[in-house]
């Protein structure tokens, strides 16, 4: 086919068993797409495509990822507003007629094609390392893993006791994401069966970073939180493939710090100690753990 039709903030080349979806990149072109970039998309990722009027003489054309197909889909869980689908295209209403015919083709390949054997992340998941700040610490993945380092301001007295937190992907079973423009938004890591429960509010809970004014925006979260889906799918299909090799649940690893940063979270430590928020035995473990990090 080798056809484009180029749209509002995108364009969409589309081929015979793919669509290649190219972002804009300027000021009134949507955040999230931006950081896309441009993402190719197997027929084969696709359930259906079609095509309804706009507002004010526009036409637009969406296409629906198959459920488990596309990470960025699955993480965000129908959260995204409509100007922020990446799978949604705005054309003028002069191109109707080209999108209607590249539509009813598009249906056909995808009809025609045989089932794959599974639809798991059949489009790549943004690319690691990444990295973003919410409002009580920094979360970052580095393809491996996922860390959370805690804010000295905003974090927990539960969560500062707990420690900054590195979570292997082997170690997980899912991803829950909330999207920072609703309330509670957070990015919540689900441990794998037998490892421990997770705090009932998300301010507690160390397993989770919690969003909110200006903290986690949905183009750096929502990348984020796809990226280690798809690393934890991965990782549970190679222990699916090879049962006997699962290594024993791995210890967390500690993160070796600056000194200087050592100092501060002694110091803070301190400050709730003498508050009455930590008791001595918290105080006294908490502080030899700090100094162990060295």
């Amino acid at each position: 086919m080798g056809d484009v039709l180029a749209g509002s903030h995108a364009a969409w080349e589309i081929d015979s068993d793919s669509v290649l979806i190219r972002f804009e990149r300027g000021i009134r072109t949507p955040k999230l797409f931006q950081a896309l970039g441009e993402r190719r998309v197997p027929l084969e990722a696709l359930d259906t495509v079609s095509l309804a009027p706009g507002r004010r003489g526009t036409v637009v054309l969406r296409a629906v990822a198959r459920a488990g197909a596309d990470p960025l889909m699955d993480a965000a869980s129908g959260q995204l507003k409509e100007g922020c689908d990446p799978y949604r295209l705005v054309l003028p209403s002069a191109q109707e007629q080209q999108a209607r015919e590249q539509v009813d083709e598009l249906n056909k390949l995808i009809a025609d094609r045989p089932a794959p054997a599974s639809v798991r992340d059949l489009v790549a998941p943004p690319e690691a390392p990444l990295h973003f700040k919410a409002y009580d610490g920094k979360a970052s993945f580095d393809g491996a893993a996922v860390s959370f380092r805690w804010s000295p301001t905003g974090a927990s007295t539960e969560k500062w006791k707990a420690g900054d937190q590195t979570f292997p992907v082997t170690e997980l079973a899912d991803v829950e994401w909330r999207s920072p423009e609703e309330l509670n938004g957070c990015l919540r890591l689900v441990p794998r069966a037998g490892s421990a429960a997770p705090a009932a509010r998300s301010e507690l809970d160390p397993a989770c970073v919690v969003f909110g004014p200006g903290y986690g925006p949905v183009h750096e979260s929502l990348p984020f939180a796809a990226a280690v889906l798809a690393a934890v799918r991965a990782a549970v299909r190679a222990a699916e493939r090879t049962p006997e090799s699962r290594p024993a649940e791995a210890a967390r690893i500690p993160l070796r710090r600056d000194p200087a940063d050592i100092a501060e979270r002694i110091r803070h430590l301190g400050d709730l100690h003498q508050a009455g928020l930590v008791t001595d035995e918290e105080f006294v473990s908490k502080k030899t753990q700090l100094l162990s990090e060295l």
